[in-house]
């Protein structure tokens, strides 16, 4: 057999184009094979298989028809031609519904290319949409549980000057809780589904954030239950962050320590779990690791820390904060030594925050003592600049896990 398209269909079995291009395949008035597919799943099945495919036709209205999708065809090489009338996401093609063959043949010869009987799969880098123009800076604040981070999250957005997001990005989200807040939507659920077809313009992101005048920022509430985050798809999130970033001049996140991947522990689900806290601690110009003082807390701080360099994350951005610190100079000299001997790279520094009884003023809706938000300012504003978010490298030597079909497939 000669050269010819290998298509990729989704749409719903009653669609008409889904129809006609099937029955232009089979009566050969186009060189090309139709495989048809009623669900995303099956189309990430087919994509994630091995097999080369010229492009996939999908129905613009199509559920699942999202930001994921497109990366994995990307990850595969594989064009998108969308079928409708508006289609928001930025695809090879668009057709009009009601095209005919010379239509779907003239984009195909445009975008896509024919499968011959031994193919090799292209290994040319897939176009990337370019990111906004500007985007504002990212602390994170991180830490073992118990030992309010939450809280050190807020103290750091009051201290800061400018338009200021505080974003409850963990999976037991609990900023809803400290602000006394009444609603539980809009959240970052609605702003993730918001950006899974399209990017909404800023002043809708905009809207999904509460005002906290007494302490001078906005503030975007968390998960309803932390059970809901298969709802955040990676893409999604990553779109709903840089539209943050836009939105703000400084985005503090409240995250989780978490940043187990696929690359470390073999499971893509953990990774898609711990999406929020990888995407904003990998794009973060400072990260603020919070311990405690003791045996316990000390060894969860190094512990988080030496978890986040391994990660990726340059030592010089991240800086330990020891919240409930002793009053004693020489105990404080201690601790410091403990952090400096324990962590496997040397650190911008390590930040002592004294103990204070803050649940009446979050209660209330006071603002933070200087004492907790002074020193913490201190430290945020040496962050300059933004930096580009950054990508794990690989050590010369390490195995490296190869993609099913990225070493080249049988057409």
């Amino acid at each position: 057999m000669g050269d010819r398209y290998v298509l990729l269909g989704l749409a719903s079995a009653r669609s008409e184009w889904f129809r006609a291009v099937a029955h232009w395949c089979n009566g050969a008035s186009i060189p090309a094979e139709f495989v048809k597919c009623l669900s995303p799943a099956q189309v990430l099945a087919q994509l994630a298989g091995g097999r080369r495919f010229s492009a996939v036709l999908v129905d613009g209205a199509a559920p699942g028809f999202d930001r994921d999708l497109l990366d994995a065809a990307g990850r595969a090489h594989t064009p998108v031609l969308a079928v409708g009338a508006e289609v928001a996401l930025p695809v090879a093609a668009v057709l009009t519904p009601g095209f005919g063959p010379d239509h779907l043949l003239d984009a195909l010869a445009s975008h896509a290319a024919p499968v011959g009987p031994v193919d090799a799969a292209v290994l040319d880098p897939v176009a990337v949409p370019e990111g906004p123009r500007w985007a504002g800076r990212v602390i994170a604040v991180c830490g073992p549980g118990g030992t309010g981070a939450s809280t050190v999250a807020i103290a750091v957005a009051q201290a800061l000057s400018g338009r200021v997001l505080l974003a409850d990005l963990k999976l037991h989200a609990e900023q809803a809780m400290l602000h006394d807040g009444r609603d539980v939507v809009p959240g970052v659920q609605e702003l993730v589904e918001a950006h899974r077809t399209r990017t909404a313009p800023p002043e809708e992101v905009q809207r999904l954030a509460y005002r906290v005048e007494e302490r001078g920022y906005d503030l975007l509430l968390g998960l309803r239950q932390a059970g809901a985050w298969p709802a955040l798809r990676p893409r999604a999130f990553e779109a709903a962050f840089a539209a943050l970033r836009s939105g703000w001049h400084t985005v503090v996140c409240d995250v989780d320590a978490e940043v187990e991947g696929e690359r470390e522990c073999g499971s893509a689900d953990v990774e898609d779990r711990n999406v929020m806290a990888r995407t904003a601690l990998a794009q973060a110009g400072l990260v603020l690791v919070i311990g405690l003082p003791g045996l316990k807390g000390t060894h969860g701080l190094v512990r988080v820390v030496n978890e986040l360099v391994a990660f990726g994350i340059d030592p010089a951005a991240v800086v330990p904060v020891v919240n409930r610190a002793p009053r004693s100079p020489r105990a404080k000299a201690e601790l410091a030594a403990a952090v400096a001997g324990l962590t496997r790279s040397p650190l911008a520094g390590l930040v002592f925050l004294p103990e204070r009884r803050v649940d009446d003023l979050l209660r209330d809706g006071g603002r933070l003592p200087p004492v907790l938000t002074a020193p913490l300012a201190a430290i945020a504003d040496a962050v300059a600049a933004p930096p580009v978010p950054r990508r794990r490298g690989r050590r010369w030597g390490e195995p490296e896990r190869i993609v099913p079909g990225s070493l080249g497939t049988l057409g």
